[in-house]
């Protein structure tokens, strides 16, 4: 009798589920050291960011639609996004497959297995997994792979479910953890699957002839009124079926479901004559596969809920964080009369806490993705697609540790091994909201550092263009402790009246929801073009943070506006993103749990401007000590080095009191952490943001050229010193840059 072929593996860590978890935790891991087998049961990687679904990529910018400023997640998930936007401005989903395939390719340490599903699991004991078994469909091969580490990153939890390791379906009553937008009872309810299609413009008339089971009633939808042509893809995320089921092990007949509506629905718009403008459109690709939203949540040693979510709560074993709204959907989807979905919002992100990400009952389990221990209300935030790679970049570093150290994943909640999982962390980019980076093998910290100029705020030029003030709008500046700076507005006025303006702050450091005023003035204005108001706030400041000088709506007053960028300032309106919120002030129901504020939003590029102002005396956030406070992005404060716009010859300087010998160098750049980048779907202007830094020279000793990099678009950049170099200094010299002032954010050395 035959048998098929078995390849038996052994390695340091198994990943199972290769979406943007497995996959950010498998790179991260490797970097790190580590042997990786990567076990994928689909023929790519990217899960629902895949070519065979195309759910866009987010997490807690949520589509810059909501109050959480520069909290684009960092690390891995971050870099993909980057080299998305310099290879991929048009969205193809077929491009983004191959960045994540050649992210994968180019790590020697990785052993991938796409098309290979796991089916067993054998235990060394009751509490510990010691292989995993998975058969391959395409090479017809049984693999048998042994690790003292493993990590479920499978969306549904096969490597968890088979192991035993505790995990919960449905949703919690309010009574279990608190939970006001919980219901009064639990339930099997969940959220659903999605089915997506896209569709082309051939140039001629186009027929259509619907399959034998399509759905050909199609006011059994009650949202059919709401069907656009020009949605498609993702934007159809409402196609949802399948919360009334086990999601599961009836995923194939959701599928089936979902091709029933999806088909129906295109014969609708194709064949009912309501949509003459789809004549000359074709079906251009369906889904094949739908994208899964909700099934098995596993438990860890605390387990997230919506309070940790609404009231931002403080961690001490903090490794990751979210922001996208707990984004709710009922569970008859499509068929449901209830709206798509309801959002809300907290105040700015939250932590994520280690101890959610690994099994409470299996010691050597690493949960990631959407697997977390949360509750379904908690879970209604977690589960979008780049907060879960950055989890799973936090469990990358964390199985390195272990690895390294021979601890189980418990262990690392001990305070020292969690400081020692956080540093490393941040070190790979990974940002944890108010967790700074302190390393003492960083020689950057032990540094002198100066710069051949340094950017100071005086004033955002006005570039001739106005805007009527027909919506509050608020200049968000980092501003330092101490009395704060006179801001002069440029404005037109059509008629003699008063200008009110206040000054706001956040209630809770780092967030950027204006919440608090601090002062206000009024000015009265007489009728004239190009006049200047000054904005006396006679208010000082106890601390550095981002305050809101905050501008009324009137008929009578149009500001001037400036193209003039800088990191860490903004202008921003009172609006709202209607794909992510219902209006411009969240207006929750009483005893909801949740808060009641208004989004206060930048526009997007190109179309973004800031309001033409002088500031005196002039802001100074941009100092070279920057570069090693430990925060690699705006919080608090800008957090950067930007040299003056004047500078021919652009330097930041690190000089030692004696010689030190450097291995590498890390630099951080600025690729605009406001920026969504949206990985599919929707198109972009600009393939490299405006403040990075695209061309660089590294000079130790004043002559001596170790590196020179003449193309740059990624935030983080590593120069591995081929042998080390002995040095009493080196300078970072900026050779080109894009239209905003460059900036760097950090520096480091060792």
């Amino acid at each position: 009798m035959r048998s098929l072929r078995e390849d038996n593996l052994t390695t340091d860590l198994v990943v199972v589920g290769g979406g943007l978890a497995g996959v950010c935790c498998a790179v991260t891991a490797a970097r790190q050291g580590l042997r990786v087998t990567l076990i994928q049961d689909r023929p790519v990687l990217g899960g629902n960011s895949s070519s065979e679904v195309r759910l866009w990529v987010l997490g807690a910018t949520s589509h810059m639609g909501n109050n959480n400023r520069w909290a684009r997640e960092g690390g891995v998930i971050d870099e993909v996004l980057v080299e998305n936007m310099w290879r991929n401005v048009e969205g193809n989903p077929v491009v983004f497959d191959s960045i994540l395939l050649e992210l994968v390719s180019l790590e020697p340490r990785i052993t991938l297995l796409l098309n290979t599903a796991v089916y067993e699991v054998e235990m060394s004991d009751r509490s510990t997994i010691r292989l995993a078994k998975a058969f391959c469909s395409q090479n017809q091969t049984f693999y048998v792979v042994e690790a003292p580490l493993f990590v479920d990153a499978s969306g549904d939890g096969i490597l968890g479910f088979l192991s035993g390791a505790e995990f919960r379906m449905g949703a919690e009553a309010a009574s279990e953890f608190n939970e006001p937008l919980a219901g009064s009872e639990e339930t099997k309810e969940l959220l659903g699957h999605s089915l997506y299609f896209y569709t082309r413009d051939t140039g001629r008339p186009v027929n259509y002839v619907a399959p034998s089971f399509a759905l050909g009633d199609i006011t059994t939808i009650p949202r059919f009124r709401e069907l656009r042509v020009a949605d498609t893809g993702c934007r159809l995320w409402w196609l949802e079926y399948g919360g009334n089921l086990d999601t599961v092990h009836q995923t194939e007949e959701i599928k089936w479901e979902l091709w029933r509506v999806a088909y129906g629905v295109w014969n609708y718009i194709k064949n009912s004559g309501n949509f003459p403008e789809a004549e000359n459109l074709t079906l251009e690709w369906m889904g094949t596969i739908p994208g899964k939203r909700e099934s098995r949540r596993f438990i860890g040693d605390t387990i997230l809920t919506q309070n940790d979510i609404v009231g931002q709560s403080v961690h001490v074993d903090a490794v990751s964080f979210g922001g996208w709204a707990i984004d709710l959907h009922p569970a008859d989807g499509v068929f449901s009369s209830q709206p798509g979905c309801t959002q809300w919002h907290a105040k700015g992100v939250y932590q994520i806490p280690f101890r959610s990400m690994y099994s409470r009952n299996v010691d050597n389990l690493f949960i990631t993705g959407r697997l977390i221990s949360a509750t379904h209300i908690a879970f209604g935030s977690t589960r979008v697609m780049a907060t879960c790679a950055h989890n799973g970049q936090a469990v990358g570093v964390a199985a390195a540790l272990c690895k390294e150290q021979g601890l189980l994943p418990r262990a690392l909640v001990e305070p020292n091994e969690m400081r020692h999982l956080q540093q490393r962390l941040l070190r790979t980019g990974q940002y944890i909201p108010g967790v700074a980076g302190h390393d003492n093998t960083d020689l950057a910290q032990q540094a002198q550092i100066t710069a051949s100029s340094t950017l100071r705020v005086d004033a955002l030029i006005p570039c001739g263009e106005v805007a009527l003030a027909d919506t509050p709008r608020a200049l968000l500046l980092p501003l330092p402790a101490g009395r704060v700076p006179v801001i002069t507005l440029c404005v037109d006025v059509s008629e003699a009246s008063s200008m009110h303006a206040e000054l706001w702050r956040s209630s809770r450091p780092g967030n950027t929801t204006p919440e608090i005023v601090l002062a206000s003035v009024d000015v009265s204005l007489e009728a004239g073009t190009e006049q200047l108001v000054h904005l006396d706030f006679q208010v000082s400041l106890e601390e550095q943070l981002h305050a809101f000088v905050i501008l009324p709506v009137s008929r009578s007053i149009a500001f001037h506006q400036s193209v003039g960028q800088a990191p860490g300032l903004l202008t921003v309106s009172q609006k709202m993103n209607s794909s992510v919120a219902k209006s411009a002030i969240q207006t929750p129901p009483p005893g909801s749990g949740v808060d009641t504020f208004a989004f206060w939003l930048p526009d997007r590029r190109p179309a973004a401007r800031n309001l033409a102002v002088r500031i005196s005396p002039p802001l100074e956030p941009y100092q070279p000590a920057n570069v090693v406070n430990g925060f690699a992005r705006p919080w608090r404060g800008a957090n950067a080095w930007v040299p003056e716009p004047s500078d021919s010859k652009p330097t930041l300087r690190l000089t030692w009191d004696t010689p030190q010998i450097l291995r590498s160098i890390e630099i951080v750049f600025d690729t605009d952490t406001d920026h969504p980048m949206e990985s599919v779907l929707l198109t972009h202007p600009e393939r490299v943001m405006p403040g990075c830094i695209t061309s660089y020279r590294i000079v130790a000793d004043n002559e001596n050229v170790l590196a020179e990099v003449l193309e740059n678009h990624q935030t983080r950049r590593t120069l591995a010193l081929s042998s080390p170099v002995k040095t009493s200094n080196i300078s970072i010299q900026i050779l080109s840059h894009g239209e905003a002032p460059p900036a760097i954010f950090e520096v480091r050395c060792y």
